[in-house]
């Protein structure tokens, strides 16, 4: 057998146990493979598993202490503190928890100033003791799910080892530091995006979703019920918003999207400013880039987007109801007018939107001249609301002229940004949301679902520069 000497420097000595017990469990397996027995593999995955996350948090314990400073006097960023303490603390991992003995200090002269100590400022730990990546995994899972299947997912991967709780306070944390360097975390993304080579157009889309939102329920008229609830809760749904900016190749296919989220007590103004910004940003690469906005037939929607969208910063735009909801209502007019041929007319009608400028006119005409606009189905006059309909947006709906230049006719990003960002995550069953936690979970599943991710939590856990030594 061959011996190997591994030389250990006395700060690291807390690894020599966790490393005996991984190479012993590693020996007796070999011992029992080399005998013929039958080993139960997932077991030995699991205490493999288990050696390695002990190395791991003994590894994070010394490095840890390495960063704090026994002593009674230290300048911090050359301003002096005095130590009040010295007391140790759990540090969080990815591999579980770490015990840190360290010194707590606070400012000379301050006596109500909070207490600091420097491992949890040198490292950038945050709350109470969660190590950035650490924190960063765990608002990841957070963002993709509820707390409880965070927990699980976490149990069955064999790493986080924390429980429902964690997660909440934790992803709320991220979400909240994000929050407060939201401006700044946002344009530096956008400096550092890079436009796809073969794009050819930039869009804006904008649509709202509704979100079960938590609010006090009016006490009704008389005294309260002796075992009624101090506080009623009811359970509401409201609009949120969903923006995205696209990027399209010359034949108006999606490249890549940057998501944007609003709760329904947020500014939507300041959503559609922010994709405004980021399209000006895209275009300061690309100036050939043509810019085309696209939303449904709601008012609210096409306020807001020209508010922001002016011709003087952004030239020639090009402005489309989405085409799709105009085949909706003109699918529902044609079943009226035309009965078992409806099907016929539905395809003639949306070759025509796509081939003729003209089309959106012509097809107008046709509505009017049917004598079903009083023709009612239900509680609905189909040919009445898609007459209203072209009548109101008739001047965005030159589709053939989009085609032509090779732009997007339909805004498919932000319907799927209203499922995906919202609907998937803060419309489970039974949920119900407050605007600054269902904020954070928004603002960073907005982030994961536009790829930038990595780059945000960077900027977001990344720790304040930190010069200390023994004053």
């Amino acid at each position: 057998m061959t011996t190997m000497v591994l030389e250990i420097p006395e700060e690291l000595k807390v690894l020599e146990g966790p490393l005996n017990a991984l190479v012993g469990e590693a020996r007796r397996r070999l011992a029992d493979a080399k005998r013929g027995r039958r080993i139960d593999y997932e077991l030995f995955e699991q205490r493999v598993a288990e050696r390695v996350a002990a190395i791991e948090v003994a590894t994070h314990a010394a490095t840890l202490a390495a960063l704090d400073i026994d002593a009674e006097r230290v300048l911090i960023n050359d301003k002096l503190h005095v130590r009040v303490g010295r007391y140790p603390a759990p540090y969080r991992t990815r591999a579980g928890e770490s015990s840190v003995e360290r010194s707590l200090y606070r400012p000379a002269g301050e006596r109500n100033a909070p207490a600091v100590d420097l491992v949890t400022l040198r490292s950038g730990a945050i709350g109470e003791g969660w190590l950035p990546g650490t924190a960063r995994a765990m608002a990841h899972l957070l963002q993709q799910g509820t707390s409880r299947e965070a927990e699980q997912t976490a149990q069955r991967l064999g790493q986080l080892p924390y429980s429902r709780s964690s997660f909440e306070r934790v992803g709320h944390e991220v979400g909240a530091r994000f929050g407060e360097r939201r401006a700044d975390i946002e344009e530096a993304l956008i400096r550092a995006y890079e436009v796809p080579e073969n794009a050819a157009a930039v869009s804006a889309s904008l649509d709202r979703v509704s979100i079960p939102m938590e609010q006090e329920k009016p006490r009704g008229p008389g005294r309260p019920a002796k075992d009624a609830p101090k506080k009623s809760i009811e359970r509401v749904f409201r609009m949120a918003y969903c923006g995205t900016v696209t990027l399209h190749d010359c034949e108006g296919e999606a490249l890549h999207t940057i998501r944007y989220g609003c709760m329904p007590d947020g500014d939507p103004c300041r959503l559609v400013e922010a994709m405004a910004s980021d399209v000006l940003a895209i275009r300061r690469q690309r100036e050939d880039l043509a810019v085309v906005q696209l939303a449904d037939g709601a008012h609210e929607l096409w306020n807001l987007l020209e508010a922001q969208f002016d011709e003087e910063s952004f030239g020639e735009m090009r402005q489309l109801i989405d085409f799709w909801h105009v085949l909706e209502k003109l699918s529902a007019a044609a079943n009226v007018i035309y009965g078992e041929d409806a099907v016929r007319e539905r395809g003639r009608w949306r070759l025509h939107l796509l081939n003729s400028s003209a089309a959106a006119s012509d097809i107008l005409d046709e509505l009017r001249a049917s004598g079903c606009e009083e023709k009612r189905v239900g509680d609905t006059c189909p040919v009445h609301d898609a007459i209203t309909y072209l009548e109101n947006h008739r001047d965005r709906m030159n589709y053939a002229s989009a085609r032509r230049r090779g732009l997007p006719i339909g805004s498919g990003a932000v319907e799927a940004t209203c499922k995906s960002l919202a609907a998937l995550r803060m419309k489970r069953p039974g949920a119900r949301w407050k605007h600054e936690t269902g904020e954070h979970i928004l603002q960073l599943r907005a982030l994961s679902l536009s790829d930038r991710w990595d780059q945000a939590m960077d900027l977001t856990l990344r720790p304040t520069p930190v010069y200390a030594r023994v004053a």
